[in-house]
């Protein structure tokens, strides 16, 4: 049997001989660590401009201290309460509607019996993963255009149209959780599919043995044995419920839909780095961050306390 690579429990052990033979595993971590060290907390320091009068020319540390000047500023800002709005109903909605999508695809994915039918179509829902929303966004201009778009020649055939689906606040809010959904929906299939081949079969089999149909089995076997990802994987969901992409909202938004589209990514590019207001769009960034850590912190209690395990 392979020897145990922590000091077993009733001997002692020297710190030398320990890590003598462990001495290849944390020189195999020094690299990540190295890199998060040097590209993920050195330049925290810098969120430090999010309290101070930023000028490039002075630096960081040079700048002067302003205090919460800029956080005051941020929170008497019109346009920063839309982006906030903005930034949490689309989230809400990709939460609620982009969250079961691939769990329910999953299951069906599982349950079909024809192998060869089941490996396409899991390969071709989670192709469009592979697509930057800049190609996503252009497929969509041409689709959905309201006179040569393939949708709207569909729809004036039945009578129905054109319709402005990327021009209209309530439209292009749909349209845009629907992209996200048909894009990501096949990545996460895959999860949720890795999670159900570890259900132990027998399982299905005392379930049958029991007369359960195929929708009992799925309710009372395959729901159960992936609660754990779906909640690991709902967390780390919520956790994001402040953050905002850029590419995504910013390659599909239009000067007629602002009112809708413009989130926190796009308010902090168009104000501070189109704008030069550094420290205002730093006090944006850190409170965002802030709340993110709240949420996340509080949708892990939440589950510990469900009786999960959580993420830590």
């Amino acid at each position: 049997m392979p020897k145990p690579l922590s000091p077993p429990r009733g001997k002692r052990q020297s710190l030398g001989i320990y890590l003598q033979r462990t001495w290849i595993l944390y020189a195999m971590l020094f690299l990540p660590m190295a890199f998060f060290v040097v590209f993920r907390y050195v330049p925290m320091t810098n969120i430090v401009i999010a309290f101070k009068d930023y000028n490039i020319f002075k630096g960081v540390w040079a700048s002067d201290w302003v205090g919460w000047k800029w956080f005051v500023a941020t929170f008497q800002s019109r346009d920063f309460y839309n982006a906030l709005r903005n930034t949490i109903v689309l989230n809400l909605l990709d939460l609620v509607i982009g969250f079961p999508a691939p769990v329910i695809l999953a299951i069906l994915l599982n349950e079909l019996t024809f192998k060869a039918y089941k490996k396409v179509t899991q390969t071709i829902v989670y192709l469009p993963h592979f697509l930057s929303w800049i190609i996503i966004s252009g497929i969509a201009s041409q689709l959905f255009a309201p006179a040569s778009g393939v949708v709207n020649l569909a729809l004036g055939k039945i009578g129905i149209g054109p319709i402005n689906f990327l021009m209209e606040n309530g439209l292009w809010v749909g349209t845009y959780i629907g992209l996200g959904v048909w894009k990501e929906m096949g990545w996460g299939t895959i999860i949720y599919l890795a999670a159900i081949t570890g259900i132990n079969p027998e399982i299905y089999e005392a379930a049958e043995v029991d007369g359960a149909g195929r929708w009992r089995k799925i309710w009372h076997v395959t729901l159960p044995g992936i609660r754990s990802t779906i909640v690991v994987l709902l967390i780390m969901n919520l956790g994001r419920i402040l953050g905002s992409e850029f590419d995504r909202p910013y390659t599909m938004a239009n000067p007629t839909v602002m009112q809708v589209a413009d989130v926190i990514g796009t308010l902090v590019y168009r104000v501070g780095i189109r704008s030069g207001q550094f420290s205002f769009t730093a006090a944006i960034g850190l409170f965002q961050s802030v709340i993110c850590v709240i949420f996340l912190v509080a949708a892990n209690n939440i589950a510990k306390k469900a009786g999960e395990r959580g993420i830590w």
